[in-house]
Parts: structure tokens; sequence; C-alpha cells
């Protein structure tokens, strides 16, 4: 009973971050950052370089948990997956 209850809350509480945070970003997707972005990095090291995603999904499968973080910025879309928490690929619409 508990556990649901707390899934719930952090759930809003993400959101409510991501909303918040969003909203408070003074990061800009550039291809320098996406580039500094690696595999094998955690959510909060790509964090610290692009900022909170735009949107996120995250998928708890049995032998694995997948994350991607999506960043828009104007035409332009930054989608980073993450495997156990840690960078595994990234694609990008940015150009030079």
């Amino acid at each position: 009973m508990i556990m649901p209850m707390f899934k719930r809350i952090s759930r809003l509480l993400l959101i409510f971050s991501l909303v918040f945070g969003v909203g408070c970003s003074g990061k800009r997707i550039t291809k320098a950052n996406v580039d500094q972005v690696t595999e094998g990095m955690s959510k909060k090291q790509v964090e610290s370089i692009l900022g909170p995603p735009t949107s996120l999904t995250n998928e708890d499968l049995v032998i694995m948990k997948k994350t991607t973080y999506v960043y828009r910025q104007g035409k332009d879309r930054v989608t980073v997956v993450f495997k156990d928490d840690k960078v595994q690929s990234k694609d990008s619409t940015l150009s030079d």
C-alpha cells in the first residue's frame, strides 16, 4: 500500500521539478554541449551539461531499466537514452 503511494508521490515530484526546472533553466542546447555527453555518464552528469529534459519516459523492463530524455529547442531535438541510469546512446538533430 505504501509503495504505490510512494511511487505516485515520486512521479508528481519529478514532474513538478521538471516543469519548474525547464522554466528556470538557462541552459541552451548546443552541439558543443551535446558533444560533451558521452556513453556511461549518469543522469546527473547529463543534466549538469544540458539542464533538465523537456520530457522523459521510464521503462522498467525485467532485465534492465531504460530512461529516455528528450530535449527540444525550436525545431531541434536531442534524445539521450539511459540503460540502468547510464548513457547508452544519444541522437541529435542539431547541425554543426
